[in-house]
């Protein structure tokens, strides 16, 4: 799949998060800019490109805007990448990295990231007792291993206002993954000590999230695209 106006593309996912195994898919997440005057037609152009073997995502620049005022996990983490699992990153990606801190706000991190969580738990909690496949294990590990990382990361975000993609001890994830597999009921702990935790933290973040500046972004984006299109006679 060729996109053009790649803005800002790197390696996410369990690769980024140090959690990946022999085996492991690469997932790649990034964002695009559709030349602005097809905006103008009757119909919208396509707001995501996904394909899979390769696993990669991209959002144009619009949607991945609205999605990271939203707190979207998946989406924040391409502009906290470490600077080596970048493999386009354009004069356009260095705005976007630098008005990071700008697009979060202390209700929508919190909500997003246990929220994402919370959907993790039920879906262990629905495999019920671990008597289930090894395919259907693994899913669960994972799956139980996204939960602890996203109230981890979600809980740093809200109260520093950064984010940390590596994880600190890959073991104790996996450790944990491997736990719940075996008896989902595990998670249920962790997911409520971060609950708790979020309770009694004061965030430095911003009631809401400044519009403002992914607003600006995104206007020069699209003069610059604009500015680009060809004369039609």
């Amino acid at each position: 799949m060729t996109v053009p106006n790649v803005i800002l593309s790197g390696i996410v996912g369990s690769t980024a998060y140090g959690l990946a195994h022999e085996g492991s898919d690469i997932d790649r997440l990034g964002v695009f800019a559709v030349p602005t005057a097809e905006l103008h037609g009757l119909h919208r152009p396509k707001e995501s490109h996904v394909t899979t073997k390769p696993d990669r995502t991209l959002h144009e620049a619009a949607k991945w805007c609205r999605l990271a005022l939203g707190g979207n996990p998946t989406a924040m983490e391409l502009v906290w990448l470490p600077d080596e699992l970048y493999e386009v990153r354009t004069p356009f990606g260095d705005e976007l990295i630098g008005i990071r801190s700008s697009l979060l706000c202390a209700k929508r991190v919190r909500d997003a990231y246990l929220g994402y969580a919370t959907q993790q738990f039920r879906r262990l909690e629905a495999r019920g007792d671990g008597s289930f496949s090894a395919d259907t294990r693994k899913r669960t590990a994972k799956h139980a291993r996204h939960l602890k990382r996203l109230c981890h990361q979600g809980l740093e975000l809200y109260a520093t206002g950064r984010l940390t993609i590596r994880v600190e001890n890959p073991q104790e994830y996996h450790e944990f993954g491997e736990r719940v597999a075996a008896d989902a009921s595990a998670a249920l702990p962790v997911l409520r000590a971060y609950q708790a935790a979020f309770d009694e933290t004061t965030s430095v973040l911003p009631e809401r999230p400044d519009e403002a500046a992914a607003e600006v972004w995104l206007r020069r984006v699209r003069g610059h695209l604009y500015a680009d299109a060809p004369a039609r006679g």
